[in-house]
């Protein structure tokens, strides 16, 4: 008899059980994978963006509406709370100039290891390689079953994650248990994801890194979504943060193949200034190719592509440029369309969008208010932020506050 068995570990479910254990309560750590935190190891390119540098209003808004429900979880586990937790575990971090919060390090292993010294601290029984394969409410609190035994629990926190990366093995085992329990699931879908897309010039321009690219994605004309920030083209189509920060509107759109990613390719230059630009170019840089002149400001396989998209040849000299052409040239920069087709999907998603719905779990303690006793917390709830590090922010935290409820 257990007095709380958390079942997945990963980022919420370790914050959950080191808690849950650090109180004094008798806490086993399920796990199907033979080894703790696979996806906090996968994470940030293997570096782990710990949090966001940013106090809790801003973890908060940066969710949207949806962010309200995290306002307790943030007040037992905040931003500062968290870099203390592993900073005092030995692990040095770090603000980048974008904000996101990583070790020293730069390794993930790093901040998984800091979870499990305190785990084996805590007290804490981890059970690795055990998955579970039936879960049922019984007169004094749950039957816990797995291959090897069952058990029996007074509570359950479920922290079992998405869907997104289901390597990782998140592959949304959490929301068949939530609904046999009572809950609604929001259906999942990708969330912070590459997109592809149908015109096959963006190919020819893989490996181009843009480090500041304003990105809309429209449908007939309309902003779905707009973002500033670094861009990659790749074989498949677009990527890199800006891209994933817009990409839960195209996974959530029923028709992705109508909507178009709008590029501005140079954000911080106003169209009447290029088009200045482009006009004294044209008289001081005459005998120069254009697409020589247009890679002072761009790379240059993204000029000759910019040309061709204008109806420009790409050996045109920058002499004699008419207005209508100079017209061309700064719409395509300022506006470039790029038709989708949908998303790389979950195997290649960093997070989930859906899951169990936010007004069936009371924010205040992360309990289940369709069955006593049961607790939920990180991604297998449907609440998703953008990228750098806000929705580990939401784990550690509501895994922390479901942990201190137990």
């Amino acid at each position: 008899m257990w007095d709380v068995i958390v079942i997945g570990a990963g980022a919420a479910g370790l914050m959950a059980a080191l808690r849950a254990a650090e109180r004094g309560r008798r806490t086993l750590l399920l796990e199907k994978n033979r080894k703790p935190g696979v996806k906090i190891l996968m994470s940030g390119g293997t570096r782990c963006n710990i949090t966001h540098a940013t106090d809790n209003r801003g973890i908060v808004e940066a969710y949207g509406p949806p962010g309200r429900f995290l306002h307790s979880a943030l007040a037992a586990l905040s931003v500062d709370d968290t870099v203390a937790l592993f900073e005092a575990e030995g692990v040095a971090t770090k603000i980048e100039e974008t904000g996101k919060i990583f070790p020293v390090s730069n390794k993930a292993v790093d901040v998984l290891d800091a979870l499990l010294r305190r785990l084996e601290r805590s007290g804490a029984t981890p059970a690795l390689g055990e998955p579970l394969t039936d879960l049922q409410r019984t007169e004094d609190g749950f039957s816990v079953t797995t291959p090897q035994r069952t058990m029996t629990a007074a509570r359950i926190i479920l922290t079992t994650g998405g869907q997104s990366y289901p390597g990782s093995g998140t592959t949304g085992d959490g929301y068949r248990i939530a609904a046999q329990f009572g809950h609604t699931i929001v259906p999942p879908r990708p969330a912070l994801v590459p997109l592809t897309v149908a015109v096959p010039w963006v190919a020819e321009l893989r490996g181009i890194t843009l480090p500041d690219v304003g990105v809309r994605i429209l449908d007939a004309g309309n902003a779905l979504a707009t973002r500033r920030g670094s861009l990659v083209f790749a074989h498949f189509g677009l990527s890199g943060p800006v891209i994933l920060d817009v990409s839960r509107v195209v996974s959530g759109h029923p028709t992705p193949q109508q909507l178009t990613a709008e590029l501005d390719l140079l954000p911080a230059s106003r169209t009447e200034e290029l088009s200045e630009w482009l006009r004294s170019e044209s008289i001081t840089s005459a005998k120069k190719q254009l697409s020589g002149v247009l890679a002072t400001r761009l790379p240059r396989r993204l000029c000759d592509t910019v040309l061709s998209l204008t109806g420009l040849p790409i050996d045109r000299l920058a002499v004699g440029l008419r207005k209508e052409e100079r017209t061309k040239l700064v719409q395509q920069m300022k506006q470039l369309q790029v038709p989708l087709t949908g998303t790389l999907g979950f195997k290649k998603a960093e997070v989930t969008a859906g899951g169990v719905a936010l007004d069936e779990v009371d924010s205040r303690t992360m309990q289940s208010k369709k069955m006593a006793n049961l607790f939920l917390a990180g991604e297998m709830l449907d609440l998703d932020g953008p990228i750098g590090g806000y929705n580990f922010q939401a784990a550690w935290s509501t895994g922390w506050l479901a942990g201190s409820s137990v």
